[in-house]
């Protein structure tokens, strides 16, 4: 294998292919196979599965200005319904395992920060003209240039930080991390468990998950992260039946009492382009959407990189596969998800999951659309699985993914200092955006310092003076008296 291939980890050219599918999505050229490709799709939806129980709790918890709330059965249905017409897209249109589904975070801001200002068609208005608008710079070229000024190092920085970030999920949501209580009177933000120790039942299904998926993976078994979901979720419904647990959290490994569920298509449409400025006023409405614009520019720029270095899809100079179409499909999914009132839909670094698994092509993705699309009438069934048996396989894609940090030079600190900003601030905000654009600021500051600002494509010092804004809203809003 050539130096560049091991450094981006690009498979060599397989054998021809067997027939048009493997033709078209480039299964064996990839060094892929269906088999791979079929677990991959599995292994993705269950990771990232939980959404169709967190969107509504989270969007379905909030009130409009004028105290109205979504319904949660018909937001159940939205969100299984973007994500699985999207993720299909993608599949297709852009040929990566890259699976889309309403944005954590972003649903929150949508919530908690823009609802309370307007109505909720209002509200789902704004992501489709942030979603509109990311489009537009696709078109333009705008957002494929940016990415591709980024320096081969912080772009395996993003990488390393990801699986950093994506472990650190996996960790939160099986309960294994919390935060501790303000109440509490202390500054250290986290513990071990809810109370400082490992208890409950939930608790050992996820400890002897990672354990089953981490041997599972030094033993090289095919298979290794599906199987440990699988397997843990049949001990978690054993555990679930036999004992008496308080709480699994989102999700209970139970039988349901129906399979099959109507969906409920009435929140589709529902949306108003600009009614916002009425609401809101301009400034308002122009600094929510640059935030909007922004936090999904980027965290789509690092998930993207991320989970296509996993895959080794990369090429020689670090670029992705279709990455045109794929930004295009991303910024078209912002654009459904207000469309259909489930927030701003975007790429899931939970995909990762499903390269893990060895996942190389769009054709994982049309095995986790379908099962999003199965989702709409087969809800109660599909999220029998509790967090705790999806989250080891979060641990594990992590660990694969912070591999890539042998590559990035630590003896230059005009490379380590902004890739090591990178890689910690993305864990420890709980935020793609935000690594990159600490490890952006750093890398324009330092090199200006060195007295090399010449070598900083000016994309670069555009992006990261837009970081310097988004990091300083508060103090901007409050001279612009917004607030």
């Amino acid at each position: 294998m050539s130096q560049a291939q091991q450094k981006t980890g690009r498979p060599e050219a397989g054998p021809p292919a067997v027939n048009g599918l493997d033709r078209f999505f480039r299964i064996t050229e990839r060094g892929s196979t269906f088999g791979r490709e079929l677990r991959g799709g599995l292994a993705t939806f269950f990771t990232m599965a939980y959404i169709l129980v967190l969107n509504p709790l989270v969007l379905g918890g909030a009130e409009d200005k004028f105290g109205e709330r979504l319904d949660p059965v018909q937001l159940t249905t939205a969100t299984a319904l973007v994500a699985a017409v999207m993720t299909i897209v993608m599949g297709v249109g852009g040929n990566l395992p890259l699976a889309l589904a309403a944005g954590l975070g972003l649903n929150a801001v949508v919530a908690f920060q823009i609802a309370p200002l307007m109505s909720w068609d209002d509200a789902m208005g704004l992501i489709v003209l942030e979603g509109l608008l990311i489009c537009l710079l696709v078109v333009t070229g705008l957002r494929e240039a940016v990415m591709h000024a980024i320096p081969q190092p912080l772009k395996q920085a993003i990488s390393v930080g990801i699986g950093l970030f994506i472990a650190l999920i996996g960790f939160v949501d099986a309960g294994f991390v919390s935060r501790i209580p303000d109440a509490a009177g202390t500054t250290v933000p986290v513990q071990l468990g809810s109370t400082g120790t490992l208890t409950g039942w939930p608790m050992l299904v996820f400890c002897l998950g990672v354990l089953l998926t981490v041997g599972l993976l030094a033993r090289r078994v095919r298979g290794a992260i599906l199987v440990s979901i699988l397997v843990m979720t049949l001990v978690a419904v054993v555990i679930n039946a036999l004992a008496d647990v308080r709480t699994w959290g989102l999700t209970t490994p139970e039988w349901p009492d129906r399979i099959v569920d109507a969906p409920d298509f009435g929140l589709l449409g529902e949306f108003s382009l600009f009614g916002a400025f009425g609401q809101a006023g301009v400034v308002t409405v122009a600094l929510l959407v640059f935030t909007l614009i922004l936090s999904d520019f980027f965290d789509t720029m690092g998930t993207v990189v991320g989970v296509s270095a996993e895959a080794g899809l990369l090429d020689e100079r670090g670029r992705v596969p279709n990455l045109g179409r794929v930004l295009l499909i991303d910024g078209a999914a912002a654009v459904a998800g207000g469309a259909s009132s489930a927030s701003s839909a975007t790429s899931y670094i939970e995909s990762a999951a499903g390269v893990g698994e060895g996942a190389r092509t769009g054709f994982a993705n049309l095995v986790t659309g379908s099962l999003f699309g199965l989702a709409l009438f087969l809800t109660p069934l599909l999220t029998v699985v509790p967090l705790q048996a999806a989250a080891p396989a979060l641990v594990a894609v992590g660990f694969l993914m912070m591999t890539q940090v042998k590559y990035i030079e630590w003896d230059r600190y005009e490379i380590a200092v902004p890739a090591f900003l990178t890689i910690a601030v993305m864990p420890f905000t709980y935020s793609i955006t935000n690594g990159i654009g600490a490890g952006f600021v750093a890398y324009v500051v330092i090199k200006t310092v060195l007295g090399r600002a010449k070598e900083v494509h000016w994309l670069l010092w555009g992006t990261s003076a837009l970081f310097v804004v988004y990091f300083a809203i508060d103090p901007i809003e409050q001279v612009l008296g917004v607030k």
